[in-house]
């Protein structure tokens, strides 16, 4: 009895405290009548996984970390936001060892050297780039072809919102041009709508473990004709805290154009990127595309954009069935001779859609007709002619709940495409501070129902470094998002596309509310 006593006294007490927990959490007490929805707060720590960034020795990368100012944050006490080497303990030990047998074997060679030795190479855990405060980004660079991929985690105010994007210049050589990718949080299931295994093209895929243990991941290639043998893309083992790229034409035997590539996650959880080098063509990196839907929406095809191509896989086991549209500055309309397309189940389809944007900034709607299954997609767009050409890829991007923020920005380099598949939107834009000065300065635009709103972000006062922007929906329809950031250099339309998804600032939490009746059942 005494036992049973303490142990119903013990639950009051655990009942109380979580109650507590919530009441500081800013929950009010639930409705005799029913409960009340969830309170959304914001998120008490975010974690981002940075790919390796390149491997040629003629390439600067930059890093742009960046949190939104939020009114609550103002005057408040912040933590550091950090992006971090993935080597793991193994890496920094034979970092020292190589350091220690390079300094033996100069002193063998010169015994004037003795004790001086190489540098060992950045120890891992080593902060790369640190975020202090909200509202001004945080920037880092390098030009090492050793560049490891990088973990970064923000805690407390930092948290809600926080984005880091990884720019690449590459000078010459396949894959030249601009590479671009947002550092994204991990996962256990990633699509990849447009790789490819043909001659001239090299595909990586960079699968980042950020866990202290390790992770199994199996790498699908889904052709025209459904899945393609690969066993060597089985159980794929990735160490804790490292990346292990991966190309994919060691996958096959058979070299294919159009091509999905399915991550997906064993044991443990991963980051995935594919960075795509074309001899000719440049490159850039390929973001996953949003969840599989029946209707999806990729935006910010550029005006100017002289080739694209559409490349869909359906993941599940029925046909998909979908209309396609092209939504313009001043309506949608639907490409000529490409009104419809069918996808077969377990399929991967391409189509070669050409100028299709005639001169004017566009988004591509793909659209259930009937029951249609869902779908994941991406685009490859093309500037330039000649040997002057470079390529970027549009995944099919989630709309916009509450906010997106891409952070690397630069001044006349950037254009924000806006879209509004189905009813009208207003949408508000904040361009930060500049990473060495400046204020910020917002915009809010209105995009008409069915139409691609193309425009330059507004600029920041007196901005010195790269800017963040950060776009929030203020009332109307679902809108969607993307970033071209475009630096042209020696003739060579250098340009890369970033998604704008939700940033997930905020997290729902149910409400609580003491029962003690549950200690007398």
């Amino acid at each position: 009895m005494k036992r049973t006593t303490l142990s119903l006294f013990g639950a009051a007490a655990a009942l109380a405290a979580v109650t507590g927990v919530a009441a500081l959490g800013g929950a009010s007490p639930a409705a005799e009548t029913g409960a009340k929805a969830p309170t959304r707060l914001p998120v008490q720590r975010s974690t981002a996984l940075c790919p390796a960034p390149t491997s040629s020795d003629v390439a600067e990368t930059t890093y742009t970390s960046f949190t939104p100012q939020a009114k609550a944050q103002a005057g408040g006490k912040t933590s550091a936001a950090q992006l971090l080497s993935a080597a793991g303990p193994a890496a920094k030990s034979d970092a020292k060892a190589d350091a220690k047998a390079d300094a033996k074997a100069d002193a063998k060679a010169d015994p004037k050297k003795a004790g001086k030795g190489a540098k060992a190479p950045q120890a891992a855990g080593k902060p790369v780039l640190s975020l202090k405060e909200p509202g001004k980004p945080a920037t880092a660079t390098t030009s090492s072809s050793d560049a490891p991929a990088l973990v970064g985690t923000a805690d407390g105010a930092l948290a809600p919102g926080w984005t880091t994007q990884q720019t690449t210049v590459i000078a010459a050589g396949a894959g030249r041009g601009l590479h671009g990718v947002t550092c994204a949080a991990p996962d256990t299931s990633f699509w990849f709508p447009g790789v490819s295994t043909v001659k001239g093209r090299q595909d990586y895929v960079h699968v980042t473990n950020p866990d202290p243990t390790a992770a199994v991941v199996d790498l699908e290639l889904y052709g025209k004709d459904g899945r393609i043998k690969a066993p060597t893309g089985e159980a794929v083992n990735v160490p804790p805290r490292s990346t292990v790229p991966v190309l994919l034409s060691t996958l096959t035997d058979a070299p294919t154009e159009d091509l999905t590539l399915h991550v997906a996650a064993r044991n443990g959880r991963v980051g995935a990127g594919v960075q795509a080098s074309d001899e000719k063509l440049g490159g850039d990196w390929l973001a996953p595309s949003g969840d599989a839907s029946p209707s999806v929406v990729l935006p910010g095809i550029p005006a100017d954009a002289t080739s694209v191509r559409l490349v869909a896989h359906v993941p599940g086991d029925d046909d998909a069935d979908l209309k396609v549209r092209l939504a313009g500055p001043t309506g949608s309309i639907s490409p000529a001779g490409h009104e419809t397309l069918h996808i077969k189940s377990g399929m991967t389809t391409a189509v070669d859609l050409g100028d299709v944007t005639k001169g004017q900034a566009g988004s591509l709607l793909l659209t259930a007709e009937g029951d249609s299954a869902p779908v994941v997609a991406a685009l490859r767009v093309t500037r330039g002619k000649g040997d002057k050409q470079e390529t970027a890829f549009i995944p099919a991007t989630p709309a916009l709940d509450g906010r997106g923020t891409v952070a690397d920005n630069r001044p006349k380099g950037s254009t924000l495409a806006l879209v509004a598949p189905g009813k009208e939107a207003q949408v508000k834009v904040t361009s930060s501070a500049g990473a060495d000065g400046g204020s910020p300065v917002s915009k809010t635009y209105t995009v008409k129902a069915g139409t691609t709103l193309a425009v330059e972000p507004p600029q920041p006062g007196g901005t010195k470094g790269p800017y963040a922007v950060t776009v929030e929906k203020v009332s109307g329809g679902p809108v969607h998002a993307s970033r071209t950031l475009a630096l042209p250099k020696d003739g060579l339309p250098m340009f890369t596309i970033q998604p704008l998804p939700d940033d997930r600032s905020t997290v729902a939490v149910p409400e609580a509310e003491q029962d003690l009746s549950m200690l007398n059942r």
